[in-house]
């Protein structure tokens, strides 16, 4: 009788088990020939890319690698991401074990003493038992293998998640580290132009003594003393906020920043390599992320519409069992048990068709997100690429601008000096100079943290 049981157990094993669901398939989605902002001499379908490169190719700053590497070391979100790739790797593990048998095993012993009655004597039963127990819940209709489908693309959407933490880690330290490099820019601007109009004050006040001028032109060049001064302390509080900034994304409490090279000693690049449009798809960690969690309740739709099919549930039980502990591994004492259970849902009052339908909605939310997060992706690239090109544009006429206005200072100062003009127009002059350094500055900081958001938008800065 037992090996009739058994092969009935390995017919059900040897079935070929179906898995009730849709199976995933990518959706369809538009991808353009080229990226929009390239340059019109770029070459749009070249296949390299720089969101191909490690994130140290394209920061040669020795002091912002060593940034970035503490950054993915110590910074709190990248170590909050990896906690949940463990959760998820768990997770995994438990819905996986739900494809396997239960297996327990059990030992029990009592002694009852029952006292004398009017109707019956006393007496005394002792009862020892161990035994092993086996269920299972055999996965004809793919549920279990359907949810550990789903648990494994969470999974790997965790992962991708973390690689999306990464990417924007490193974009974020460069672009921190790049502004504090300009704000030292603007101080040694500042400085060096308050030495410059003391120097002119104290001339300006020989001229006033000499009787060669006036106290206007004093108290004008006063202001511009006074103008230089005030910047500095400004600029001293937005360095040090930024030092705490850094520090925080570093995972260290605020402290001073070492630094590398100045801010235009780190390289630019004239054209940028874009790459294939369709290869976004694959580096973009958000884009993986959200097909991943499309895969997931691609999944979930088989775990729900298996609810429509009987369950199909094995279980065994043996053990020995006897009143004498010195008897209990005798034959006589040994049983066992072997048996089958079908369970089929005749009413659930439209639950099952209710989830199905949940999971439906959920999977079409889904394409619909993965899809929307594709189009973002080309945006951003887009975006980046125009902004990139438009600031070297920009920079380059701010250069010009600042040219001209050194040029003009100079001359004022001479025309000045000579008794041609007053000294309110080198008070404008000045000004303008100043103004324009500043700006020239900013200038090439955009330019450097638009390069910054191209290798993002291109999905670079994750690999490692």
């Amino acid at each position: 009788m037992i090996r009739k049981y058994w092969l009935i157990a390995l017919l059900f094993l040897l079935l070929p088990g179906c898995k009730v669901g849709p199976k995933y398939k990518r959706p369809a989605v538009t991808v353009p020939d080229g990226y929009r902002g390239l340059a019109p001499d770029t070459a749009q379908q070249n296949a390299a890319s720089l969101g191909d490169e490690k994130w140290w190719a394209i920061y040669q700053d020795e002091q912002l690698q060593a940034l970035i590497r503490e950054a993915l070391t110590q910074n709190f979100d990248v170590r909050i991401a990896a906690t949940r790739i463990l959760q998820a790797h768990a997770v995994l593990g438990i819905t996986r074990a739900d494809q396997l048998p239960t297996i327990s095993g059990g030992a029990s012993g009592s002694n009852v003493r029952l006292p004398r009655t009017k109707i019956t004597p006393e007496a005394e039963t002792s009862t020892n038992q161990v035994n092993l127990s086996l269920a299972w819940e055999l996965d004809f209709w793919g549920k279990f293998r359907r949810a550990t489908e789903a648990a494994r693309a969470n999974l790997l959407a965790t992962e991708w998640g973390q690689k999306a933490v990464i990417s924007s880690l490193v974009a974020d330290v460069a672009s921190a580290y790049f502004q504090l490099l300009e704000l030292d820019v603007e101080m040694e601007i500042s400085r060096s132009t308050l030495a410059t109009r003391k120097e002119s004050l104290r001339l300006v006040e020989i001229r006033a003594q000499g009787g060669t001028t006036s106290l206007l032109d004093v108290r004008q060049s006063e202001q511009l003393v006074y103008g230089a001064a005030a910047n500095i302390p400004d600029l001293e509080r937005r360095i040090e906020q930024q030092e705490n900034f850094i520090s925080i994304l570093l995972g260290r409490n605020p402290s001073s920043i070492t630094r590398g090279k100045p801010l235009l000693q780190n390289a630019i690049l004239a054209t940028v390599p874009a790459g294939l449009p369709s290869s976004l798809l694959e580096r973009r960690p958000d884009i993986q992320f959200a097909e991943q969690q499309l895969v997931a309740a691609n999944a979930r739709i088989g775990v729900a519409k298996a609810a429509y099919f009987p369950q199909i549930i094995l279980t065994a039980d043996a053990g020995y069992q006897s009143p004498a502990l010195t008897d209990l591994f005798s034959g006589p004492a040994g049983f066992w048990n072997f048996g089958g259970q079908l369970l089929q849902p005749i009413f659930t009052g439209g639950r099952i068709r209710s989830n199905v339908r949940l999971t439906e909605a959920q999977q079409q939310e889904a394409v619909l997100i993965y899809q929307q997060s594709i189009q973002q992706a080309f945006r951003e690239a887009a975006d980046s690429l125009i902004a990139y090109r438009k600031n070297q544009e920009f920079r380059e006429q701010q250069a010009l601008l600042n040219a001209a206005a050194q040029d003009a200072t100079r001359l004022a100062d001479t025309r000045y000096r000579g008794g041609v003009t007053s000294y309110l127009e080198v008070l404008d002059s000045d000004t303008r100079y100043f103004n324009s350094q500043i700006l020239l500055a900013q200038a090439q900081l955009e330019e450097r943290l638009a390069l910054i958001e191209v290798y993002r938008a291109l999905g670079g800065g994750w690999q490692q």
